[in-house]
This record gives structure tokens, C-alpha cells and sequence, in this order.
């Protein structure tokens, strides 16, 4: 039960973390949310596979916002 208890807590922490991001950034935005983007995961510098932006592009091709 304690075990239990520490779990919702916890998971709890982690949506108000993120729910205070959320709120805190403009519009609602996560920053750098193309996870192909990130230099540990990209290290040979290809674009974007959803948007087909490149690493050293500021703002993503993808038409459609609500995918950001």
C-alpha cells in the first residue's frame, strides 16, 4: 500500500511538472520536440523525418502545428 501511494505521488509530480511547462512556455510549446533533432540522437546531422527540417534550421517545415 505505501508502495502504492509513493507510485501516485510521484506520477502525480510528473504531470504537474509538465502541466507547469506547458504553462509557463509561450502558446503551450515544447522546444525542440523532433526528437531526430536532438544532437545525441542525430549525430550525422540528417533532417527531420516528420517536418524535414535540418539541425542547424531554427523553425520546423511542418505545415501542420498541432504535430510540433
Amino acid at each position: 500500500m505505501k508502495l502504492l501511494l509513493i507510485s501516485i505521488v510521484l506520477i502525480g509530480l510528473a504531470f504537474a511538472g509538465i502541466a507547469i511547462k506547458i504553462w509557463a512556455k509561450k502558446d503551450g510549446k515544447f522546444a525542440g520536440t523532433c526528437a531526430s533533432q536532438s544532437p545525441f540522437l542525430n549525430e550525422t546531422g540528417e533532417p527531420c523525418s516528420m517536418c524535414g527540417k535540418m539541425p542547424e534550421e531554427q523553425e520546423c517545415k511542418n505545415p501542420n502545428p498541432q504535430h510540433n
